[in-house]
C-alpha cells in the first residue's frame, strides 16, 4: 500500500448527542472533491475516546460507504487492550477499510516488547495494512525506534505517523528502517517532508483540504519554495488549531465556518472564550472568515 499525501483526521461531527452523519458526509465529499489522498476517522481527532463501540463501528462503516473508493480509509482503531484493538481492527476489515490506524497502547504503559506484540497481533488479525501512531504527549509512551525498525519488514506495516514534535524521529527512523513516515503535527509537516516523510495526517484539512493537499504535492515533487509559501500562509491557523486540546478547536473553527454543530463530548468541552477570539482572529486573518 502507498502510503503519501495528505490524509484528513477527520472530526465526528454530534448533533443532539448523536453522531451528525449528515455532516459527516458533506465533510467527506468536500475532501475528496479537494483532493486529499485519504481520510482517518475516528481517530484522535474523531473523539475515539468518547464514541461507544457500536458507533465506531457504525462511523467506519458511513465513511467507507460514502467515500467508495474515491480515497483511502485509514480508520482509527487502536487501543491500550491488545483484544479491544483486535475487535476494531477486523470489523473495520469486514468494512472493507484500506488500513487501520494503531496508536501506541496507553495508560498501561507496556515494554518494548508488549508493544511489538501487541502490533503484530492486531495487525495480524485484521490482515489489513497498519500506520503506527507516536503520539507520546497523549499516550505517557513512544514507540521506540527500535520496534518499529524490527516491525518495518512485515508486510502490513506501511507507515507510522509521527505526533511526538520531533523532525530528529522522522531521520532515525528513515536511518532505521524502510517504512513512510506521515507528519502528526500540521505545523511540523513542511519540515518532516524535507528531511523524507511522505505525507500528513492533518487536522487542519478539515477546513483547508486542499492548501494542505498542494503543500504536501509540491514538497514531493521538490518545489519547496512553493510549499514553504503555504506554509507560512497558514503556519498560525496550524499553531491556533491546537491552542486547546485538539479536536477543540478545529471543531470550533468548523462550526464557525457553518460546517458541523459545535458539539463535544464529556470530558471535551468548548473553548474559553479568549481562546476562541484568537482561533477566531487568526481564521480571518488567512481568509476563512470575512
Amino acid at each position: 500500500m502507498n502510503v503519501s499525501g495528505c490524509y484528513t483526521a477527520l472530526v465526528t461531527p454530534f448533533r443532539n448527542g448523536k453522531v451528525d452523519y449528515e455532516a459527516m458526509g458533506r465533510l467527506l465529499e468536500e475532501q475528496i472533491a479537494n483532493g486529499v489522498s485519504g481520510v482517518s476517522p475516528v481517530g484522535t481527532t474523531g473523539e475515539s475516546p468518547t464514541v461507544n463501540f457500536e458507533e465506531h463501528d457504525q462511523v467506519i462503516e458511513f465513511v467507507v460507504e460514502k467515500v467508495h473508493g474515491r480515497c483511502q480509509v485509514i480508520a482509527g482503531t487502536g487501543g491500550n487492550s491488545t483484544e479491544e484493538a483486535k475487535k476494531l481492527s477486523i470489523n473495520a476489515a469486514k468494512a472493507g477499510v484500506d488500513a487501520t490506524l494503531q496508536v501506541t497502547p496507553y495508560y498501561n504503559k507496556p515494554t518494548p516488547e508488549g508493544m511489538y506484540r501487541h502490533f503484530m497481533e492486531v495487525a495480524e488479525s485484521s490482515g489489513l495494512p497498519v500506520v503506527l501512531y507516536n503520539v507520546p504527549g497523549r499516550t505517557g509512551k513512544e514507540i521506540p525506534v527500535d520496534v518499529i525498525a524490527r516491525l518495518a519488514p512485515h508486510p502490513l506495516m506501511v507507515a507510522v505517523k509521527e505526533a511526538a514534535g520531533s523532525v530528529e524521529r522522522v531521520n532515525a527512523i528513515k536511518d532505521a528502517c524502510d517504512i513512510a513516515v506521515l507528519s502528526g503535527d500540521d505545523s511540523l509537516t513542511l519540515p518532516m517532508l524535507s528531511v523524507g516523510a511522505s505525507g500528513v495526517v492533518s487536522v487542519a484539512s478539515n477546513i483547508i483540504p486542499s492548501e494542505v493537499s498542494r503543500m504536501v504535492k509540491l514538497a514531493l515533487e521538490g518545489d519547496f519554495a512553493g510549499a514553504k509559501a503555504l506554509h507560512r500562509r497558514y503556519y498560525p491557523l496550524f499553531r491556533d488549531l491546537f491552542i486547546e486540546s485538539n479536536p477543540i478547536p478545529i471543531k470550533a473553527a468548523m462550526a464557525a465556518m457553518g460546517m458541523i454543530a459545535e458539539e463535544y463530548r464529556l470530558p471535551m468541552c468548548e473553548m474559553t472564550a479568549a481562546h476562541k477570539e484568537t482561533l477566531l482572529a487568526t481564521m480571518r486573518k488567512v481568509g476563512l472568515l470575512a
